[in-house]
Order: C-alpha cells, then sequence, then structure tokens
C-alpha cells in the first residue's frame, strides 16, 4: 500500500509541475503582450503630445480661422474705404492711382460744393447744404455693382476733353427733389413706392436738377479750363450706363444733399482717362500755380533788363552793317532844348538803347566817311538821320 501510495503521489505531483511549466510561458507571453501595450499606447500619447506642441510652435498642420484669413488677405469688414489695406488687397489696389496724387481736384471739387449750394437752393427754394463726403478711387466695375438701386444714372459727355462721366442720382434724393419741387409740406418724409420705374413727371424735374449741376461743374473747372459737360443721356440700369471698361480706374465724388429733414446722396464718378488731357494742371497743389511765374516779379524784371547796360560788342563784330530805322521824334529835351506840341517823342528805353548802339558803332570806326569793305556804313532813316546827326557823326 505504501508503495502503491507513494506511486501515485509521485506521480500526480509529476502532473503538477508539467502544467505548471506550461502555465508559465504562457503567462510571460502574456506579460510580454502587456508590456508591449503600455509602451506602444504611452509612445503615441508622446507622438500626440509633440505633435499637439509643433502646432502650437507655428506648423505647417495649423489651420487659419477665417479672421487670420481676412487679415492675410486685406479684406477687413470693420475697416472704411479711407484706411489703408495690406495683404492681397493692397496688390490688387496698386495699379489704381490715388486721388491724393491730383491735389487739385480736391479744390475743384470743393468748389463745386459751393456752387451747388447756391444753385440747388435756388433751384428748391428751400434751406439746401451740400456736403463732400469721400473721394476715392474705384474700378469702373466695382462702382457699377455697387449702386444702390432704384436710381437714375446720367451719362456726362465733356466736350473738350473729348470723354464721359457719371452721376448717379440715389432714389432719397430723387424722391425729395420731386417732393421739395411738387409743394410737399416739410416735416413730412417722402414716401417712395418700391417696384416700379420713375415716372417722366419724376425724371424730368432730375434732369432738370441734372443740368444745374453740370452747369456748377463747368463753373468750377473754369480756373483750370473750359470743359462743357453736356448731359448725353438717362439711364435707369447701370449696364447700359457702362462709359469705361469694368477694369478701368475712376474717381468717385460722393456728394450729401441735405434739405432739412429730406435729402439723399448724388455721386460723380470720372473716370481717369478723361482726367488724363488736364493731369498736368490737376498736379497743380494749388490753383492758379505756375511752378514758379509771378507776373509783378516779371514785371519787374523785364523792367529791370531794358534799364541795363549790356555789352554787345561780340555782336557787332558779326555784323555785316547796321540799318538805324524811323519812328517818332527824338526827345528834345536830351539836348537841352524844349518839348513843343508839335513833337511825339519816342519811348524813352528806345532811344536809350539807338545812342548807345551809334556809340558802339563809333568806337570801331564804322561811320558813313568810311570806306573799306569791312567797315560797312550804317544806313539811317529820317529818325536815324536826326540821331547820327545828334550823335556827331
Amino acid at each position: 500500500m505504501s508503495n502503491g501510495s507513494g506511486d501515485q503521489i509521485s506521480m500526480e505531483d509529476a502532473d503538477q509541475a508539467a502544467a505548471e511549466q506550461k502555465a508559465e510561458p504562457a503567462a510571460e507571453k502574456a506579460a510580454a503582450e502587456t508590456a508591449t501595450g503600455d509602451t506602444a499606447a504611452s509612445d503615441g500619447n508622446a507622438a500626440l503630445a509633440d505633435k499637439a506642441d509643433g502646432g502650437a510652435g507655428g506648423g505647417a498642420e495649423r489651420v487659419l480661422n477665417q479672421d487670420e484669413i481676412d487679415n492675410l488677405l486685406g479684406f477687413d469688414a470693420a475697416s472704411t474705404d479711407t484706411q489703408e489695406r495690406s495683404g492681397i488687397q493692397a496688390i490688387i489696389n496698386s495699379a489704381l492711382v490715388s486721388y491724393e496724387r491730383l491735389p487739385l481736384l480736391e479744390i475743384v471739387f470743393d468748389r463745386l460744393v459751393r456752387l451747388m449750394t447756391t444753385s440747388l437752393r435756388n433751384f428748391t427754394s428751400d434751406n439746401v447744404e451740400v456736403s463732400l463726403d469721400s473721394i476715392s478711387s474705384i474700378r469702373f466695375g466695382d462702382y457699377l455693382n455697387s449702386i444702390p438701386l432704384p436710381a437714375i444714372l446720367a451719362v456726362v459727355r465733356a466736350e473738350e476733353l473729348d470723354n464721359y462721366g457719371l452721376l448717379t442720382v440715389e432714389s432719397n434724393l430723387i424722391y425729395s427733389v420731386v417732393d421739395v419741387l411738387l409743394g410737399g409740406r416739410r416735416g413730412t418724409v417722402s414716401t417712395r413706392v418700391e417696384g416700379r420705374p420713375y415716372t417722366t413727371i419724376e425724371r424730368m424735374l432730375v434732369t432738370r436738377m441734372i443740368e444745374v449741376v453740370l452747369a456748377d461743374m463747368k463753373q468750377a473747372f473754369a480756373p483750370l479750363t473750359d470743359v462743357d459737360f453736356a448731359l448725353d443721356r438717362i439711364e435707369t440700369n447701370p449696364r447700359f450706363a457702362a462709359i469705361a471698361r469694368p477694369p478701368n480706374a475712376a474717381i468717385v465724388v460722393k456728394l450729401r444733399v441735405d434739405m432739412e429733414d429730406r435729402g439723399g446722396r448724388l455721386e460723380l464718378l470720372l473716370p481717369y482717362a478723361t482726367l488724363e488731357p488736364i493731369r498736368k494742371m490737376l498736379l497743380q497743389q494749388f490753383m492758379g500755380e505756375k511752378f514758379g511765374r509771378d507776373s509783378i516779379w516779371e514785371s519787374h524784371l523785364a523792367t529791370e533788363l531794358w534799364s541795363t547796360k549790356v555789352d554787345i560788342d561780340a555782336i557787332l563784330d558779326n555784323l555785316a552793317g547796321v540799318i538805324l530805322t524811323g519812328g517818332q521824334d527824338m526827345d528834345p529835351r536830351r539836348n537841352g532844348m524844349a518839348l513843343t506840341n508839335a513833337c511825339q517823342p519816342m519811348a524813352a528805353r528806345r532811344e536809350e538803347a539807338d545812342r548807345y548802339l551809334l556809340t558802339k558803332i563809333f568806337e570801331r570806326k564804322m561811320s558813313v566817311l568810311a570806306k573799306s569793305v569791312r567797315n560797312k556804313p550804317p544806313l539811317a532813316i529820317f529818325t536815324g538821320c536826326s540821331l547820327m546827326r545828334v550823335s556827331g557823326a
């Protein structure tokens, strides 16, 4: 029994040992797989952290938001037209010529504002105030797309400049002018009917107002050049008012017309091609500038030049002869005689110049008695003969 039980115990121990040996490799493999998974997870977290740090440091993977894109392109909805643009928008507008390079334009349009204030007061018999809102440069196509409709567009022809301009009257100003001219009561807001074209009466009244504005434009440009601004046609569709190509540059002048509690905006567009013939004049810093010319100084300089004695030896040496022409009488007072009523003396500066010329001629022995071919005598006619006698020839 003891042997049998001993053998049985030993067999059980052997089976248990074999099972433990088989279990140990499986446990080691599972532990190794767990460790590998933990290492991979830690490596992945580290890679994500490094990627996040790289993106925060200005990496290529960073995505820009809308504000950053607008700033990069130079498009900012909050900015006004008068602010300087940057980015791609500045490159796009770099081809446009700023009106600030034509300083006299602002002076011309200020003069236009004063003239329009007086003319529209007489036209409407009301208290009209005209103000200049802004002067800016824009592409013609962009301006046509920005016109608020409905509106009346007047195509204007500048006869002497051989080109066109555009005058836009907004609907608020149209109805205000019609209300004032037809006897509308003050203090009431002009009513506007949407979705209908302008009537014949409204178009005629606005046309009369445009003709008044064109007459003021002619007076405003008068100190620079004579330009007749004539009304060519009236349009209500911007597509039919195309006077230039869409990419062409133009100047837009925005005017505000207020009639107490009524009013609206009037815009004047002039392509740069229209202003090109008078561009040199518009480059002046002020009205009437002549780049250093002064009439008072010119008159003083001319007087001093006439009274200045200039050495004319070089001229006389190249002459073949001298002719003393006739004219008015010599002044007898230079020779100690009295001036009579029958005597009509010549200009003092001419007589002085002739006497000085004869003096130089006598110094070279070019007298009447000279017989040589080289020194030919002077030829005297009437007053010239008297001058030679007085000078001792």
